[in-house]
């Protein structure tokens, strides 16, 4: 028997704030968080960024927990704590104890590596922090989300660069899917916000010197944030059996790899992922209303993905509402399409598209509606989230309407 995957809680910590209605609220308005860089990080060109705003790591932790949590760890837990309060979960009883806890990291725990290579190479000390190792291993935020809320199910981190979030989701759907879980703690972490991921970026050449405006012909770049996005999935029976509230019904979920260049996206593979998605949920292109889209605000990005829109959807293409968040919450990397997830089900959930923040005139090869900076009213029935990142990795979520 295969079980319906059904979102019954929700969690984010991001450039927006550090709760899902400060979240809702910003993408609503179209308020960006995206401000000047002014964290205290020196010789670096990065000049706007999407830092969380006044997190307060002594309000969330204990000074016992705190050596252990670097900071994607306590994005993790705080909006891991806020998604299972949302669902009306309980710490101790069976159904979260026997949960799972799956999280996706592009980065993992760089604050940790910073502070040991000062440490050693620049401080030159002799000795390492004995607690250097769990604080910064790849697994930490799954193991601290776990000890956190006493889960004892399945616990471990996906790693696929930006899509991280979004393959994590789908490792939850597909566990409850097959019955290995009746619910699955899923999403995304990183804290991207350190001098040696900084210059490494600016390597790239890729980063906005203004703002981030996805699709538009002025368009600079990207623009770094951080955060979690974390999601409640339950299967439908055992969310019906508690009377939880159900946001919506995760429909179907496609993924790919190009197997090409690893930094330039591949209509062909987009396009397969958004393909592989509509037909694991048994849906005409047609019937689609609304795409969180990847967009990235990177030349190569924003109009390889409208292309692969124009190759899906065919005429239907110019009727979809196509926007992206980060224009709003920036380029969060691992936690980015967890927190687009989110952002996606809280669209369905009040019948509101979030606009593309900051848009001015559209690319002339980027020709779809992508609603500029004003939210719209609108009943989505389907919506599309998507994913796609560096080697090529591309994960596209399709999200029904729970009330249809």
């Amino acid at each position: 028997m295969t079980h319906r995957a059904v979102i019954t809680g929700l969690g984010a910590v991001s450039g927006l704030g550090v709760d899902v209605p400060a979240f809702w609220q910003a993408l609503e308005t179209g308020r960006s968080g995206i401000r000047p860089f002014d964290l205290p990080i020196e010789n670096v060109k990065t000049v706007v960024a999407a830092p969380v705003p006044e997190f307060d790591q002594e309000r969330y932790f204990t000074a016992e927990d705190l050596p252990l949590l670097d900071k994607f760890s306590q994005f993790a837990v705080v909006a891991a704590q806020e998604a299972v309060a949302d669902a009306g979960l309980v710490i101790g009883e069976e159904s979260l104890v026997n949960a799972a806890a799956i999280i996706g990291s592009a980065c993992c725990g760089k604050h940790n590596d910073e502070v040991i290579f000062s440490s050693l190479y620049k401080l030159k000390r002799k000795r390492a922090h004995p607690l250097t190792i769990p604080k910064g291993m790849p697994s930490a935020p799954a193991s601290m989300v776990s000890i956190h809320l006493g889960i004892k199910g399945p616990a471990f981190v996906v790693a696929s660069a930006c899509a991280s979030g979004a393959h994590a989701i789908i490792q939850g759907v597909s566990m409850i899917a097959s019955g290995v879980v009746d619910v699955a703690l899923v999403g995304g972490t990183d804290a991207s916000f350190t001098y040696t991921l900084l210059k490494s970026w600016d390597a790239l050449r890729v980063m906005s010197s203004d703002t981030c405006r996805p699709f538009c012909k002025d368009r600079s770049g990207m623009v770094l944030g951080e955060g979690a996005g974390m999601l409640v999935l339950e299967s439908e029976e055992h969310a019906v059996q508690r009377s939880a509230r159900i946001y919506a019904e995760i429909a179907g979920c496609g993924m790919t790899s190009d197997a090409g260049h690893i930094t330039r996206p591949d209509v062909t593979g987009i396009a397969n992922a958004m393909t592989k998605a509509l037909h694991q949920a048994k849906l005409k292109p047609g019937e689609v209303d609304y795409i969180n889209a990847h967009g990235t605000a990177t030349v190569a990005n924003d109009i390889a993905e409208t292309e692969a829109i124009h190759q899906v959807f065919g005429d239907h293409a110019k009727q979809l509402a196509v926007s992206s968040t980060k224009s709003m919450h920036g380029h969060a990397l691992g936690a980015s399409s967890a927190l687009e997830v989110v952002a996606t089900t809280l669209a369905l959930h009040h019948s509101i598209i979030p606009p593309t923040a900051n848009f001015t005139v559209a690319d002339e090869k980027c020709d779809l509606d992508y609603v500029p900076n004003q939210a719209r009213k609108q009943i989505i029935n389907i919506a599309l989230s998507n994913a796609f990142a560096f080697g090529g990795l591309n994960a596209v979520i399709a999200i029904r309407n729970s009330s249809k």
